[in-house]
C-alpha cells in the first residue's frame, strides 16, 4: 500500500509494528508489557529514593547506581508511550518529528547506560585495587565531571547519524518493524546512498558496543589480578561478590544489544517475530532487571528499601 510512495517530510509519518502474527492478541500481550514497565518505573524510582534519603549511600558506588537508575528510567519513559498506545489502542502512526525525537532519546539513554556501566567498572577497580586512595580519587567533584562527560559523549555520538538520517529521503515504505523508532530499522527505508550513515553506524558500534565492553573486561582483568594476590580466600570471595551486581548488569545490557545488532546486520531475512522479540528484550531487560539485581545483591540497598517502606507504613497508620 505504501511501497514506492514519495512523501515529503512535512506530511511524512511512520507506521509502527507490534508483535507480527499476534496482532489479534495485542490486548493480552499488553498485560505483561504493562507489568514490566511498572516494575521498571517503580524499581528505578525506589532505587533513586533510597539513595537520596540515606546519607550512608552518598558514596561513589551508589551515586553511579543512581545515574544508572536515571538512565533506565529515561529509557523506559521514552518508549512506553508508543509501545502501550500500539498494544492498547492500535495507534500505529507516529509523526516524522516524534519518531526522530524518540530515536534520539532512546539511543542516547542506551549509550548512556553503557557509559555508566563503564564508569562503574572504574569505580570497582579503584575500590578493590586502590582502596587507600578511593576517597581521594573518586570525589563528588570527579563523579560530577564523569556524569557530564557521559552526557556529552552520548549526545555527540547520536547527533551526527541522526542529522545524516534526517536529510535523506524516505521514499520506499514507511512501515517500521518495531513498536518504537530504531536507527537500524529506519535506515532500511531510505532510498538514497547510505554509505556515510553506515560508516557512522560502524563507528558508533566500535566506540560504544565494542569499546565499552572491552574496557570493562580490562578493568575486571586487573581486578582479578589484584584479588588473586590476596592471601585469604574469604577476602577474595568478598571482593568478587562486591562486583557481582555490576557484572550481571553488564551482561543484561550487552547481550541483548549485541543480539539486536547482529540480527539487524546479518539476519535481515529471518522471521519478523525474531526481530520483534530481540528488540523488546533489548528495550526492557536492563531497566527491569537492574533494580532487581541491585536490590537482591546489595545489602545496603535492601536495608534502605526496608527503612523506606517501614517509615511509610508508620505514617499510614
Amino acid at each position: 500500500m505504501f511501497e514506492g510512495t514519495n512523501i515529503t517530510q512535512d506530511t511524512f509519518y511512520f507506521i509502527l509494528t507490534g508483535i507480527p502474527g499476534f496482532e489479534a492478541y495485542h490486548k493480552w500481550i499488553s498485560i505483561p508489557f504493562f507489568c514490566l514497565y511498572t516494575i521498571s518505573i517503580m524499581g528505578n524510582t525506589t532505587i533513586l529514593s533510597v539513595i537520596r534519603r540515606e546519607p550512608s549511600l552518598h558514596q561513589p558506588m551508589y551515586l553511579f547506581l543512581s545515574m544508572l537508575a536515571l538512565t533506565d528510567l529515561g529509557l523506559t519513559l521514552t518508549t512506553l508511550p508508543t509501545v502501550m498506545q500500539l498494544l492498547w489502542f492500535n495507534v500505529q502512526t507516529i509523526s516524522f518529528e516524534a519518531c526522530f525525537a524518540q530515536l534520539f532519546f532512546m539511543h542516547t539513554f542506551s549509550f548512556m547506560e553503557s557509559s555508566v556501566l563503564l564508569a562503574m567498572s572504574f569505580d570497582r577497580y579503584v575500590a578493590i585495587c586502590r582502596p587507600l586512595h578511593y576517597a581521594t580519587i573518586l570525589t563528588n567533584n570527579v563523579i560530577g565531571k564523569i556524569g557530564i562527560a557521559i552526557i556529552f559523549r552520548c549526545v555527540l555520538a547520536v547527533l551526527p547519524p541522526l542529522f545524516l538520517l534526517k536529510r535523506l529521503p524516505f521514499c520506499r515504505s514507511h512501515l517500521l518493524t518495531h513498536s518504537y523508532c530504531l536507527h537500524p530499522d529506519m535506515i532500511h527505508l531510505v532510498c538514497a546512498d547510505i554509505r556515510i550513515n553506515s560508516w557512522f553506524g560502524l563507528a558508533l558500534i566500535l566506540l560504544i558496543t565494542v569499546l565499552d565492553p572491552l574496557l570493562i573486561v580490562l578493568s575486571y582483568a586487573m581486578i582479578l589480578k589484584s584479588v588473586l594476590g590476596v592471601a585469604s580466600v574469604a577476602e577474595r570471595l568478598r571482593a568478587l561478590n562486591n562486583c557481582l551486581s555490576h557484572i550481571l548488569a553488564v551482561l543484561v545490557l550487552f547481550v541483548p544489544m549485541v543480539g539486536v545488532s547482529v540480527t539487524h546486520r546479518f539476519a535481515k531475512h529471518t522471521s519478523p517475530l525474531v526481530h520483534a522479540i530481540m528488540a523488546n528484550i533489548y528495550l526492557l531487560a536492563p531497566p527491569v532487571m537492574n533494580p532487581i539485581i541491585y536490590s537482591v545483591k546489595t545489602k545496603q540497598i535492601q536495608q534502605g528499601i526496608r527503612r523506606l517502606f517501614f517509615k511509610r507504613n508508620i505514617h499510614v497508620r
